[in-house]
């Protein structure tokens, strides 16, 4: 059959449509959470509304409030809410079979063969795929005890700015010293980087060539990069970089936690070669880049360079199914029975979903059009940018898109960034934020999302940014929220 209908009969058709934010039935259901959940409820406290139903790129909260999504609930239904062509196969497979451990089915077996048709070219045909918790960091936590397994190392590379789960070995590995200050020691040995920034390299001077570890005809004139890589090489190659053993470079292509920094053209290739010179694996953090958010199935792929183990969850299972997987060359593959497990690895209506999603992206053509769309955002933002000196910079791959705000002084802004959000949400679109210091307006809205959606969209987020930077001193203090959420 048709891999279902297309993307502009997929939404409520009255987005936006906003009478009060919250709403009674809204703030009844807040203040019940409040009373009876955990402490740790951190989303609430930004974008105050309790959801009722969606449809595409699309929300409808309690009260009947209809609002465009443009953070698709942090990059995971790239397919829109409740894609029909997923919910079909979906109710189908729910009414015949829901958990297996990793007993074979068709589900399982048809996904794990979509995944090695899609994955980056250098493991199509060479790749095996371990299931195991259903959350990001469980593959995480999977791809760090695979790299250790297979070098017999301890140490492991991780980046400033990066995000990488919430589970000890992977909040080892994040970078957001007060996201994890409160639950050390964790596991020892993770050493992190510099990661490089087109946006820094406005500011940085120097001969990149000068101190690039890639020959200079390769280096791609970056100084962030060169540093980074420099640093990257130390760490692993001189007698006194202080990390011993390392066992794996832990990357993410393009960094979202971080405030969605695509790094210069050499970094990722920089990285593979020291990885390969040094026979330690580099692992790729798929779970937000991936799964076609930046217009390409990976965001490696922008770069064209192929990771020997990466991670991906969040949109793998369809339409908000958890499920996680962590991809790897075959040659890692030297686990026996039970070297990893996990309860929720059989979970066949969440790889039917995934494998239904992959059709539909597929059919839809979504990979393009999420190009197209992203430089259609980037356009209108930067149109923006030029004559707005606090909009500092506007960046992404795909529909994977950031948002960089300064105040008067060039230091970073999240007051501002929280006013933009505050005032879309009242206008009927939703948005989240990013970067170390929750100044960078992050948009990943599903790749359903349609041109006319996005611009009606985009005429609120535009007001908004005029509304919050037109006196920025009037707004300090209001930035509020949660400093440790995704």
């Amino acid at each position: 059959m048709t891999a279902g209908p297309p993307i502009e009969e997929i939404h409520f058709d009255d987005a936006p449509n906003v009478d009060a934010v919250p709403g009674p039935e809204s703030t009844r259901l807040l203040e019940k959470q409040e009373s009876i959940d955990s402490g740790a409820v951190a989303y609430p406290n930004d974008i105050p509304i309790a959801f009722a139903e969606g449809k595409g790129a699309t929300l409808r909260d309690a009260d009947g409030n209809t609002f465009i999504d443009m953070f698709a609930g942090i990059g995971v239904l790239n397919v829109g809410h409740s894609n029909p062509y997923v919910l079909e196969a979906v109710h189908e497979q729910t009414d015949r079979l829901v958990h297996t451990v990793d007993f074979p089915t068709e589900e399982r077996l048809e996904l794990i063969e979509k995944l090695g048709e899609i994955v980056p070219p250098g493991l199509r045909g060479e790749s095996k795929v371990v299931f195991g918790g259903p959350t990001g960091s469980d593959a995480v936590e999977a791809a760090i005890k695979l790299a250790k397994y297979n070098t017999g190392g301890t140490g492991l590379i991780a980046f400033r700015g990066a995000y990488h789960g919430a589970t000890s070995g992977a909040m080892a590995l994040t970078s957001n010293k007060g996201f994890k200050d409160d639950y050390t020691p964790l596991i020892p040995d993770v050493v992190h980087a510099k990661y490089p920034s087109p946006y820094a390299d406005r500011h940085e001077s120097g001969d990149a060539a000068s101190i690039c570890s890639r020959p200079a005809s390769e280096c791609c004139g970056a100084v962030s990069c060169a540093r980074a890589l420099r640093e990257v090489k130390e760490i692993v190659e001189d007698p006194y970089g202080g990390l011993a053993n390392p066992a794996g470079i832990f990357v993410e292509p393009i960094q979202g936690e971080g405030g969605i920094i695509v790094p210069p053209e050499g970094f990722l290739k920089g990285l593979r070669e020291i990885a390969t010179e040094n026979d330690i694996p580099l692992i790729f953090d798929e779970i937000q880049s991936g799964f076609g958010r930046t217009g390409k199935w990976w965001g490696c792929e922008w770069h064209g360079v192929t990771p020997d183990i990466m991670t991906t969850a969040k949109a793998l299972g369809g339409i908000g199914f958890p499920l996680s997987a962590t991809i790897y060359h075959e040659d890692l593959d030297t686990w026996g029975p039970g070297g990893h497990a996990g309860t929720y690895r059989g979970h066949v209506v969440a790889m039917k979903a995934g494998s239904r999603a992959i059709e539909y992206i597929e059919e839809h053509d979504l990979l393009a059009h999420a190009r197209d769309l992203g430089d259609h955002i980037r356009g209108r933002l930067d149109a923006v940018a030029a004559g707005n000196d606090h909009l500092g910079d506007v960046r992404g791959k795909g529909l994977f898109i950031g948002a960089e705000f300064v105040d008067d002084d060039g230091e970073p802004s999240a007051e501002i960034v929280k006013a933009i959000q505050k005032y879309c949400y009242e206008h009927g679109v939703l948005v989240w934020k990013a970067g170390r210091h929750k100044n960078v307006l992050r948009l990943l809205p599903p790749l359903v999302l349609t041109e006319d959606l996005a611009d009606t969209a985009l005429d609120v987020i535009v007001e908004a940014i005029e509304h919050a930077t037109a006196d920025p001193a009037a707004i300090v203090g209001g930035a509020g929220g949660s400093e440790h959420t995704l």
